[in-house]
């Protein structure tokens, strides 16, 4: 059995089935959790610390819900408990199904020393961060525009603006502001999302009405130089001046995978054919953990749904070993 990925919820799924006999190997193209260890510095999660738990391994924190260095810890801490075999900074690069069901897998290092695996089971656990939104706009790919915040301290008074309007925008502006950086949001709706966590939002709403932030609403960026971003609002065609840019525009699944190996994916909903109760594709023992099974819609599966997911998945296996067992 193969896991690709090796977030919380790969991680979770590797020890459900380990858990009943089997002894998986997850292959990951950075190291673990990579996703938040990406995260902002700052970063507070959504869920509290015990939604966060795999693995049966408590997870204690200093507030109810916890930072991302608390959880970069506790996730190594359980992979070092767990024996977890984990080859990390290996990327897939290739999977073959063979004539009799099994399946190949083909990986490189950052060397590109290439490495081959076989195996019965494949579980896709690969999540959706390391592929953003794009602008699709010209000068998106300049080097001071970013698709990622980490810190808010290299931007002390610096022009930076932050496109969005999202958990990830708001947040990004908040740190920035505090930082001494002069913000400009720039968001192509008519107001900020309701998504936005419910305790960070009367803090942007109050710097927005002090003016500490410039917001232009009904904005939709058209090119980015240097210098400036432009954009367009109504009729009307502006710009403003950016030292930095974060297009903090949103994450989507890595669809071009799912679908070299055969997954059927929804066109309009990039959502993979998953059986809800074993998370099991329509290619026979391919199964699918976590965030990726939510296909565009990041915000139905979160790491305290997804860790589930291994329980479905290791039970399906063992059944199916269980049968082959019986016939054989």
């Amino acid at each position: 059995m193969i896991i690709i990925g090796a977030g919380p919820c790969g991680l979770s799924a590797a020890i459900e089935c380990q858990n009943l006999g089997m002894n998986p190997l997850l292959i990951e193209k950075e190291n673990i959790v990579s996703s938040i260890s990406h995260y902002p510095t700052h970063q507070r999660f959504f869920s509290s610390s015990d939604r966060l738990e795999i693995g049966g391994i408590p997870f204690p924190s200093v507030e109810r819900k916890p930072k991302r260095a608390e959880a970069l810890a506790y996730y190594r801490e359980v992979s070092q408990r767990k024996h977890l075999r984990i080859n990390a900074y290996e990327k897939v690069t290739k999977v073959i199904r063979t004539e009799q069901g099994e399946f190949e897998l083909f990986t490189a290092d950052p060397h590109n020393n290439i490495a081959a695996y076989s195996c019965s089971y494949l579980i896709l656990a690969t999540g959706y961060y390391n592929h953003p939104n794009k602008l699709h706009v010209e000068g998106e790919e300049l080097p001071h525009v970013f698709h990622y915040f980490k810190e808010a301290h290299p931007y002390f008074q610096k022009n930076v603006v932050v496109i969005g309007g999202k958990n990830s925008a708001v947040d990004a502006t908040l740190e920035l502001e505090k930082a001494g950086a002069n913000v400009t949001v720039l968001y192509r709706g008519e107001d900020i999302s309701d998504d936005v966590k419910p305790w960070i939002l009367p803090e942007f709403r109050s710097l927005e009405r002090k003016k500490n932030i410039q917001v232009r609403y009904d904005a939709e960026v058209t090119a980015i130089n240097e210098h400036y971003v432009y954009f367009q609002s109504g009729e009307a065609h502006e710009k403003v001046q950016a030292d930095f840019v974060f297009a903090m525009t949103g994450y989507h699944p890595d669809h071009a995978m799912l679908q070299r190996i055969g997954v059927q994916v929804d066109e309009k909903t990039g959502r993979p054919y998953v059986e809800d109760t074993t998370m099991e594709t329509n290619i026979t023992n391919i199964y699918i953990a976590g965030v990726l099974a939510a296909g565009n819609n990041a915000n139905e599966i979160f790491i305290e749904n997804g860790r589930h997911h291994g329980e479905r998945i290791a039970a399906s296996i063992k059944q199916k070993a269980l049968l082959s067992h019986r016939d054989e």
